[in-house]
Formats: structure tokens, C-alpha cells, sequence
């Protein structure tokens, strides 16, 4: 592994060995250092300018990270970024290991830092599924409705999911659910487009906004595809709409459907 800075040979050396080492597991290797050699071995990147914090992190190496995070407890350690704009949270959130989460927060970790894609660690816990560390991010300040470059926020991310529960809990937690990215969805139009009917149902007033959402769709749809093939094919990929529809014991007449589709051929 290349470092990105030149060193002398024996040192490169090392500093391979000590990546390795974050990789691996190899908490001996860290042991034999100095608090002061371990301090300065933050200082080394490799070639996606991760820090040996990084990789253990995003190894799942919870007795490395102990050994980093106790020789330098700085701030600016816990919270460096990688090429990408990842921090060590941010991998830990990904992976849902819980417990690397709640020591880096413990160590003052900033949960609401973007990387370069504009994501915070919720929206990867939430992406995944990951209902115990999607709660530790919120309860220790995470910005429930921060929203990404292409305007998602963690909610839509859950909602794209089977996690009806992590959805529940981000909305309970204050997550807008009428938020829209920058296609104009809302959270509840992921979840049908991605035919999780789950998210959100549970009782009769939950299915009626879970039928609402199936209508916003529908008139996304139309806004944006019709007399488009794609149109076409995705209405007939949610046609079950009209299942959904008589299962609540709702109708909608010919007529009404009419005047609505000659609206928007207005627009």
C-alpha cells in the first residue's frame, strides 16, 4: 500500500505494516508502538487519503479503534475525512457496527458532517437499515431532515427499504414526510416506487396516506412521461394501484380520472 507522502523505504515499510495491522486486527503490532509513534501514525494516508482510523473502522476492528482513539483523542482525529468526504463515522454507520458508532461519538464524532455525495452517517444507517444506530446518530443531535445533493433525506433513504419500524421511529423523531428530493418525490413515493407497501401501513389511516402516495406517483408520472414509452411501462409496473384502491373501499369515477389527465395535458 502506497502512502502519500514520500517516506524512507524502512518507514513505508511500517506504515504498510500498521495499515494492515488497522485491517486486520492485529491490535499487537499497535501495542508495541509508542503513545507517541501511535499519535504520529495518524498522520499517514494511503492512497484514497484514509487514515489507519478509517480502516479499522470500516473493518469492523473495535479493539484497533480502542487503541487509536485512546492515543489521540483530538477532535479533528475522530472527525478527519478521506478522499471522498468519508469520516470514520460515517463507515461505522454504513456497516452498523453499534459499537464502533458509540465510541467515536463518545469521543465527540460530529454526526451531521457531509461527505462529498452531501450524506451524513444517518443516511447511511438509515439506507441500511440499521434501527439501533439510525436512534444513537438522532439522540445524539443528528439533523433528522438534512438532505443530500440529489435532495434525499435520511427518510427516504428508510423508505426505500423493508424497515417499516426505522421509518416509523425517523418520523416519529420529526422526519418531514411531504419532503421531496430533487425529482420531486416525497419518502412515501420511493417506498411504493420500490414496492415497500409495508412502510407506513398499520391502520386505516396509514392506508389512506399510503394511497396517496400512490397517487402522488400517478401524477408524477403522468407530469413527466406522458405520450412516453417510459410512462407506459412504469404505470404498468404500479398498476396495483387499482387493487389498492378497492381494497380501501375507495372509487374514483371514469370521469373524475378524465378531467384530471385533460388538466394536466394543460399544464
Amino acid at each position: 500500500m502506497e502512502i502519500d507522502h514520500p517516506v524512507p523505504s524502512e518507514q513505508k515499510l511500517k506504515a504498510e505494516d500498521l495499515f494492515k495491522a488497522a485491517e486486520t486486527g492485529d491490535s499487537s503490532a499497535l501495542k508495541s508502538l509508542s503513545q507517541k509513534q501511535l499519535a504520529e501514525a495518524f498522520s499517514l494516508r494511503n492512497e484514497d487519503a484514509r487514515s489507519i482510523l478509517h480502516v479499522a473502522v470500516s473493518s469492523g476492528r473495535s479493539e484497533v479503534v480502542k487503541l487509536l482513539i485512546a492515543a489521540d483523542e483530538s477532535t479533528s482525529v475522530i472527525n478527519s475525512t478521506d478522499e471522498d468526504g468519508w469520516t470514520p463515522l460515517h463507515s461505522a454507520a454504513s456497516i452498523g457496527n453499534s459499537e464502533i458508532v458509540e465510541l467515536l461519538l463518545s469521543k465527540g464524532a460530529d454526526v451531521n458532517i457531509k461527505n462529498n455525495g452531501g450524506r451524513s452517517a444517518l443516511h447511511y444507517a438509515a439506507s441500511k437499515g440499521w434501527f439501533e444506530i439510525t436512534q444513537c446518530l438522532i439522540s445524539h443531535g443528528a439533523n433528522i431532515n438534512l438532505k443530500d445533493k440529489v435532495g434525499c433525506t435520511p427518510l427516504h433513504r428508510a423508505a426505500s427499504t423493508a424497515k417499516s419500524e426505522l421509518c416509523e421511529l425517523l418520523i416519529e423523531e420529526g422526519a418531514e414526510v411531504d419532503a421531496v428530493d430533487r425529482a420531486g418525490q416525497t419518502p412515501l413515493m420511493g417506498a411504493v416506487i420500490c414496492d415497500n407497501k409495508e412502510v407506513g401501513l398499520g391502520d386505516s389511516e396509514k392506508e389512506i396516506i399510503i394511497f396517496a402516495a400512490y397517487m402522488d406517483i400517478f401524477v408524477w408520472l403522468v407530469k413527466n412521461y406522458i405520450m412516453n414509452a417510459t410512462f407506459i411501462a412504469l404505470v404498468e409496473s404500479t398498476f396495483h394501484t387499482l387493487v389498492l384502491i378497492s381494497q380501501l373501499g375507495l372509487s374514483i369515477s371514469d370521469s373524475d380520472f378524465s378531467n384530471e389527465i385533460k388538466s394536466w395535458e394543460r399544464d
